[in-house]
This record gives C-alpha cells, structure tokens and sequence, in this order.
C-alpha cells in the first residue's frame, strides 16, 4: 500500500478535536448523498459520556422522556453491568426525529466517531425517513416537542395528584403497552403534532377555567362538551378493536381526565417505537451497508489511512460476527449480520448474478443498479417481507440455515428444509416468519363492553398455533387492566387455531 500525503488525511490520530468531527462529517455527507443517493433529515451530533449513554439506555434512547421508576430500574442494572464488565456500551444512539439526533460517545477514537455517523447520521437517518411504516405510523417532526409535553404534562399531574396515583396509572398503562398499537388498521387521523395541539388546547382550557377553591378535589370530571365528544370517538369504534388502550381510555367509565391524557401519552410513544420493533434486521442492515460503504469509500480516496481502515473492519467484523449455534455466545440470528449479508448479496446479484440467480431473481439479477435497487428494498419493505422478497439460497447457504418442525406432541424434531430447491423456499419461509410479530405477541381484542348495563368489558385471545397465555403474566396484566376500566373484565381463549 502507498502512504497516503498528511494533508489528504481527514485525520491521523485517534483523538479527535471538534474540527475534526465536522471534516470527517462533510466527507461523509458527500459519499452518503452524491454517491449512495441518500435522503436523510438535517442531522444533530450530540457527544455524550458514558453515563450518558447509560440514561438514554434507560429512557428508550430518548433525549426527552417523563418519570417511571422502571426507568431508573434499567439505568442501575445497566450502570451495574457495565461497570462489571458484564456488557459494554453501544458507540451510538440515533433518534427518529426531524432533525435526526444522534449520540456519540466522547470516548470514541475518531475512527469509530467516523464510523457512528455514517452509520447513524447516514444509514438509520435515511431508513428512518424512507421506509414506508415509518413515513405512515411516525411524525418525526413533531416527536421531541410531543415528549417535552409528555414530561411536563406528567409532572403537573404529580404536583396536582400525587405520585403514587400517577404512577399506578402509568404502572397499568405500562403493563398494556404492547397492547396499545395500532397494528392493522389505520390510526386515528390526526398527526402527533395535530393531537399534541389538540391537548394543549384542553390543557389551556383548563388551565383558564380552572378554580383554585377546587385544587384538593383530585376528581375533576370532564365537562359536558368533552365527554360528549369523547363518547362519540366510542360510538364510531367497530369492535373488535385491537388497541385495547385506545379503547379503555376512551371508553372506561371511571378514569379522570388526566388519567385518560396520561394513557394517550405512553400509547403514543408506544405506537412510535412500533416501527422498530418490525425493521431490526432492514434498519441495522441498511446502517451497518451505509457505514461499510462509506468506509471503504474514505479509503479508496486517501481520506484515512491503512491504519483507520484497520480500526474499521475489526470493529465492523464484531458486529456483523455471527456464532454458531453451539457457541456459548449464540442467542440468535444476529440482525447485523442477516441484514448486512443480504444488502451485500442483493449488490451481488445486480452486479454479477450467477444462473442460479437469474432464477430466483429475475427482474433483479443483473441490471447494474445496485443503489436504486437497496433503495427501493428500504423504503418498501418490513423485516418479514424483505426476508420473503430477497433472502437468497446462496445467503442461506453461507448461513448454513436449516429448518425443524417441532410438534410438541412428539417426542423428536424433524428436519423440514434443508439446501435443495424446495428446502430454500421453506427455509425462506421460516425465517421470515420469525420476524412476524404476530408469533411473539398475543392476539388481544376488544370483543364487548356493556357501557349501558354492568360495564363488563370483554376481551378475547385468539390462540395460535397452541400459544397459550402465561397464567401469571396474565392475572398480573388483568389487576392493572380492571383498575383502568373500573369494572370487571372478562378474558376468553378462542379455540386454537393452526
């Protein structure tokens, strides 16, 4: 390798300077936008500290974030863990938000400062603002100032209410928030930002109507034009409805008001984070591709020399690492290193297919466009469909992935697919299946709920494929699920299916 001239050099040293920062930025910019073709938000670069990183851990990576004792629960086992040397810290957080903030930890060599903003500011920021559940499901543009509301919203009710009837609240709304998405159909019309205008509203209205001679009263009702609009969201909700918090903070006949608000705030930044949930292994592969990329890309140019580049892969090559299944570090399919893989293949297969190729992809294989092709891959699909469209018998291969059929009423497992024709297909299949949602979460609905008479509200779960719910999990859910409504609540199991 030739040495590469000082002052063609982004930097040399592994300390960084802020100067240097913003050089190894614009050099990123132009590799991610001109050459990649990238839309990303305007981005905003925070340095933090290492207890920094620990309390964005503990807050859901949010830069904005109300209290909870189970917040602070997770930055002391975090906090205890890493100081043991039990785990280590990830390098970056990135926030989906217009502008896209991302956290860089200070300790960082500059190497891995370059590294964490392509990868954030570049890969998670265009995924972010281009895969089709996030443009439909998030408002990036209105999430910081709706969490600022949030934070001092719950404060307020605090002062007003006392801490532990907030916190019950919060405890039960908590409890149910894997519950508390819209996961099929549409949500309601408005935006966040359009909701969080919304609620100011009724805050101020409050604010201005209210008397001070009734401060000790915690039981404020509603006011007749407001119950009224509320029961009539209830009126025009068809049951089934599968957001079971939507409903009862609509619907429940005995929360307060704020109660209600403080419902709506954690299923709204539970229906934010929903996107995440569905796109682990397409966010972090399109991230750990864009990073990779522009890496590689600095070299080439003889922005860093052999020395970073060298830095890069043996960090690259820990994240993408897959263990086998027998290793004492295997707990799954690493994201990283399925997505990565397949980003990397889908190159491959535009570039230079081989026949095999050309079969399976035909309207792919060979027409050169690598870059529109991974484009259009991250704004059109979620972990499950991009697993059924692109996931190659070549990828399956390299990961030596097999499939098991496991009936518990038998006593063995059976191999079901292995590396043949039909194999690759049902392996595909099975893969892609477990990243559906569905198979980890219950399917809870609201089936009844008798307003007019004892106000039973009824719940049904449809059982799959003999998945039935954990008795304790379940009795401890439905004591935070009646205090919410008030009245008692019914659970059936539907006959099982599959």
């Amino acid at each position: 390798m030739s040495a590469t001239p000082k002052s063609d050099l982004l930097w040399n040293e592994g300390a960084w300077t802020f100067s240097d920062l913003q050089h190894a930025f614009d050099a990123i910019e132009d590799i991610g936008l001109n050459d990649l073709g990238l839309d990303v938000y305007p981005n905003q670069i925070e340095i933090i500290t290492s207890e920094q990183m620990l309390d964005a851990y503990s807050s859901h990576g949010m830069p904005l974030m109300y209290r909870h004792w189970s917040f602070g629960k997770a930055f002391a086992r975090d906090s205890m863990n890493y100081q043991k040397g039990y785990t280590g810290l990830a390098y970056e957080i990135v926030i989906n938000s217009d502008p896209c903030i991302a956290y860089l930890m200070e300790e960082n060599s500059m190497t891995m400062q370059a590294l964490v903003m392509a990868h954030a500011c570049f890969g998670h920021n265009h995924f972010f603002k281009n895969n089709y559940l996030f443009r439909q499901w998030t408002d990036a543009s209105a999430i910081l100032s709706y969490l600022d509301f949030a934070k001092k919203y719950i404060s307020r009710c605090e002062d007003e209410y006392g801490w532990e009837e907030v916190e019950r609240t919060l405890d039960a709304a908590h409890a149910l928030q894997d519950q508390g998405v819209f996961r099929y159909n549409r949500p309601p019309k408005l935006s966040q930002s359009e909701q969080m205008e919304k609620v100011m509203a009724r805050v101020e209205h409050e604010r201005e109507t209210f008397n001070d001679l009734w401060r000790t009263l915690p039981q404020r009702e509603e006011d007749d034009a407001t119950a009224e609009a509320r029961l009539g969201e209830v009126r025009n909700i068809k049951l089934p409805e599968e957001n079971i918090l939507y409903f009862v903070e609509k619907a429940s006949p005995s929360l307060r008001p704020w109660q209600r608000e403080l419902i709506r705030i954690v299923r709204n930044v539970s229906q934010y984070f929903y996107p995440q949930k569905q796109t682990k292994v397409m966010n972090e592969g399109c991230a750990t591709f864009v990073h990779h990329y522009i890496m590689n890309e600095l070299h080439r140019r003889g922005q860093i020399t052999d020395g970073a580049i060298l830095e890069f892969l043996h960090s690259h090559s820990s994240v993408v690492f897959q263990p086998e299944f027998d290793d004492r570090r295997y707990s799954g399919i690493n994201p990283y290193a399925l997505g990565f893989a397949m980003m990397e293949d889908i190159v491959r297969i535009v570039t230079d297919p081989t026949d095999e190729d050309r079969e399976w992809f035909p309207a792919m294989a060979g027409h050169g466009d690598w870059r529109s092709e991974l484009r259009y891959a991250w704004e059109n699909f979620r972990d499950e469909s991009f697993i059924q469209q692109y996931l190659s018998p070549k990828v399956i291969r390299d990961f030596r992935l097999f499939a098991l059929g496991d009936d518990g009423r038998k006593p063995y497992y059976r191999v079901e697919a292995i590396h043949d024709e039909q194999g690759y297909r049902d392996a595909r299949n099975a893969l892609a299946s477990m990243y559906d949602l569905g198979m980890h979460e219950p399917n809870l609905q609201v089936v009844g709920a008798d307003l007019e008479g004892d106000r039973t509200l009824k719940i049904r779960h449809t059982v799959y494929q003999d998945r039935v719910l954990d008795k304790k999990t379940q009795e401890a859910v439905m004591v935070h699920l009646k205090y919410l409504w008030g009245y008692d609540v019914q659970l059936t199991q539907d006959k099982q299916e599959g």
